[in-house]
């Protein structure tokens, strides 16, 4: 939940509304306990600092005095002003740096996934930008679901590294001109585990569902795809959307060995494995892309 909430600060900025609003009727209304309220205004100093880092500090501190100025007069307690200013800036100081390490943190993540993605693309000038494609059609697809922000977002970042184990793959079978043979084939299956490996270590990939995506966007939904033959539900649901997405941009993109299909066969081809090789909720909701 809260990984929901660092990524979308607009959720703190409500809640603080609520709280602060919340605080000073608590006050009003149960005035003679009124003493025991003194942490809702921390708590709220704490919710602005997350959900306004990035705002104006002129702006920041102006509330955070706003803030201070009715606990100091709701909640009335011996103390001098000055040692609750310095207090509630300090509060508001830690909570917006956290959430400013926070999006600095994720801002490095998504440089970092960029990088590995174009370095897989700088390997095969017939498949560059395919990762790419790949990754703005599953968060089409999951914007059609309705899926959260955050969700859709991890999507996009899945999909631009789903292939990232290509690069443990030889040039000589990556960039090969003709059919692979089997042994070639079982070669390239291997992607998604070397994938797994190379990213495994990144602690918000694990997190944050990107290393699902890596691993399963090749199983299939009847339980025939590779590496680990899931099934059905078992299949977790960000690895379907990338899955269906994939097969689509493989499908309509030239390679050195067969011309594209065109989009009405290529979709007359996914409609066709619906149950079988895609989930059929998420091969509707693809196909519904198209309908215009």
């Amino acid at each position: 939940m809260f990984y929901k909430w660092f990524n979308n600060p607009a959720y703190f900025r409500y809640v603080f509304y609520i709280t602060f609003v919340l605080s000073i009727v608590l006050n009003l209304i149960c005035s003679e306990k009124s003493d025991s309220f003194y942490f809702l205004y921390m708590l709220d100093t704490v919710i602005f600092g997350l959900g306004f880092y990035n705002y104006p500090i002129c702006f920041i501190i102006l509330v955070s005095t706003i803030i201070m100025l009715s606990r100091y007069y709701l909640v009335p307690q011996s103390g001098y002003i000055i040692s609750y200013l310095i207090t509630y800036y300090l509060i508001t100081y830690i909570s917006v740096g956290l959430m400013k390490h926070y999006q600095r943190v994720k801002t490095g993540s998504i440089e970092l996934i960029l990088a590995l993605s174009n370095a897989l693309d700088s390997r095969d000038n017939y498949t560059a930008h395919h990762s790419e494609c790949v990754a703005n059609m599953a968060y089409k697809i999951a914007k059609k679901m309705k899926l959260s922000n955050s969700l859709c977002g991890v999507i996009h970042q899945g999909g631009l590294l789903h292939d990232i184990g290509k690069i443990g793959i030889p040039e000589h079978i990556l960039l090969k001109d003709d059919k692979l043979t089997e042994d070639e084939y079982n070669t390239i299956k291997k992607h998604p585990v070397i994938g797994y490996d190379i990213i495994k270590h990144i602690d918000i990939f694990n997190e944050n569902g990107i290393l699902d995506i890596v691993l399963y966007h090749h199983e299939r939904y009847d339980g025939k795809g590779y590496p680990e033959g899931l099934k059905g539900n078992q299949i977790p649901l960000t690895a379907r959307i990338v899955a269906i997405a994939d097969s689509y941009d493989a499908m309509i993109s030239n390679r050195l060995y067969r011309k594209g299909m065109s989009l009405e066969d290529c979709l007359k081809e996914i409609e066709n494995n619906k149950g079988i090789q895609f989930d059929p909720e998420i091969t509707d909701v693809f196909l519904s892309l198209f309908e215009d």
